[in-house]
């Protein structure tokens, strides 16, 4: 008797395989999450750490009709591509977040979006067929935006021990499964391997061993949809009840037993209200910490001496992940530290990712400031930010003195990337674009990238071949 297929299973084949997506807001800001993800890749090229992982795994291999890596002239296998491109977009944490009972970055999954979109484009024209455009990368990136959202809706991996990527894996593999043409089955049988991987452990995010790991472990998710995805059209099969299997399943090896489930269909929403990191390379549950410090800056610029307390509330979330207390060891550390995070802004007025790496991280005045912060939580923060209506993300810095003065307690809700602020923060947005272009490219490359990615109608008619052309250094 054939096995009934898990009915997860199923429901991403169907949505990946006959799913419109018919949302103009959608649609508009998955362009800007494009532009902002491969930005935010571009800037991760200054740093040495980042470009080490680059390239191919045998030095001087050659691809014909290969995927290219933006702001390089790297030319590598779709599988190899998608590691490079998502390792240099999730790097600096600096782009797109969601939140909810896990939390992640849905662009990590256009990692292996763009790889295998260079890639069958290019081998289209090379047999004479047409090539893929744009609107087909920015309707897989809606997609795959909502499996990873909706599947992190309700299923937490970080309670659980597990790290938030196994969802940009499942993302990404029936995402890249349906754009090389795959059917139904072969999306479920796809999907049902990345499932049986399982995941990696979530140790490289959490104290004490936090570390660089969670800087390329989005790539190596990405890269592996990609090659279980390419298997899949080539006939390897799945496996029906590779969630809900008695004893050998995922839910009961991995998830305690429980179900997984999904809190709404698929549609569009997750992309709706993705949440961007406009200002600051900083984890984001503390993003609000860090506009209420940098506010509270010049106030407090010339008394850094004088505080005898600084308080933080937040909401339960930001408590779990980033407070943290002791040595921080390096910049992968830093970033996920909201005390951390909250000193620099006091004491600059500005948060950069070179604030994170070590020649900032030894002024004593961090750590000095850091020992004076009392973290609590605000019981509303945390109840607001699990509700679907709001979404918030909040956090209040005050700040006390010796003398037994004090500064007003300053509160945001919403950061400046949230759907709430979303007219406020787009044109800074297109500006970190601008900057972060000219970190990488001449002024004439920058203008015609800029021109070509910010405007929708255009962007969606352009060859994805022809658009990563521009990206080549």
């Amino acid at each position: 008797m054939k096995q009934k297929t898990d009915s997860l299973l199923v429901e991403i084949a169907d949505y990946v395989v006959d799913g419109k997506i018919e949302s103009a807001e959608a649609m508009e800001t998955a362009k800007n999450v494009l532009i902002d993800t491969l930005g935010c890749g571009l800037l991760a090229l200054r740093y040495p750490d980042c470009t080490k992982h680059l390239g191919p795994i045998v030095p001087g291999t050659h691809v014909p009709n290969g995927s290219r890596v933006p702001g390089t002239q790297i030319e590598l296998d779709p599988v190899q591509a998608a590691f490079n491109i998502g390792t240099i977009i999730r790097w600096l944490d600096f782009n797109d977040t969601w939140l909810a009972k896990e939390w992640g970055h849905p662009s990590d999954n256009l990692g292996g979006i763009l790889a295998v979109a260079d890639y069958i484009s290019r081998k289209n024209v090379s047999e004479g067929k047409e090539p893929l455009t744009m609107e087909d990368v920015l309707i897989a990136m809606v997609k795959a935006h909502e499996i990873q959202g909706v599947l992190a809706l309700e299923n937490s991996l970080n309670r659980v021990g597990l790290d938030h990527v196994l969802f940009v894996k499942v993302a990404t593999t029936a995402i890249v499964t349906g754009m090389l043409g795959g059917t139904k089955q072969e999306v479920i049988n796809a999907v049902s391997n990345a499932w049986i991987d399982n995941s990696s452990l979530r140790t490289y995010r959490q104290f004490p061993n936090a570390g660089s790991r969670k800087s390329w472990a989005a790539g190596d998710a990405t890269s592996r949809g990609v090659r279980l995805a390419l298997m899949a059209v080539k006939g390897e099969m799945g496996y029906s009840t590779a969630l809900s299997a008695p004893t050998y399943g995922f839910e009961d090896v991995l998830f305690n037993g429980n179900k997984l489930t999904l809190a709404q269909p698929f549609g569009s929403y997750v992309m709706e209200n993705i949440l961007f990191k406009v200002s600051y390379p900083a984890e984001f549950h503390g993003q609000t910490a860090a506009e209420c410090a940098v506010i509270l800056h010049e106030e407090i610029k010339e008394r850094l001496e004088e505080i005898e307390k600084i308080e933080i509330t937040t909401h339960e979330s930001a408590i779990r992940i980033i407070d943290k207390q002791g040595p921080l060891h390096n910049p992968a550390d830093r970033d996920h530290c909201l005390q951390y995070i909250t000193a620099i802004g006091l004491i600059f007025g500005d948060i950069v990712a070179d604030h994170y790496e070590d020649e900032v991280a030894t002024n004593p005045l961090i750590d000095q400031l850091r020992e004076k912060m009392v973290v609590v939580e605000d019981k509303q923060y945390s109840e607001d930010y699990l509700d679907p209506a709001k979404r918030s993300i909040a956090n209040a810095v005050q700040v006390f003195f010796r003398d037994g003065s004090k500064t007003e307690k300053v509160e945001r809700q919403y950061p400046l990337g949230h759907r709430f602020r979303r007219e406020e923060a787009i044109p800074k947005l297109e500006e970190k674009f601008v900057a972060n272009l000219e970190t990488r490219y001449p002024e004439k490359q920058v203008k015609e990238i800029y021109e070509v990615s910010t405007n929708l109608e255009t962007l969606k008619t352009i060859p994805v071949h022809e658009f990563m052309q521009k990206m080549v250094i």
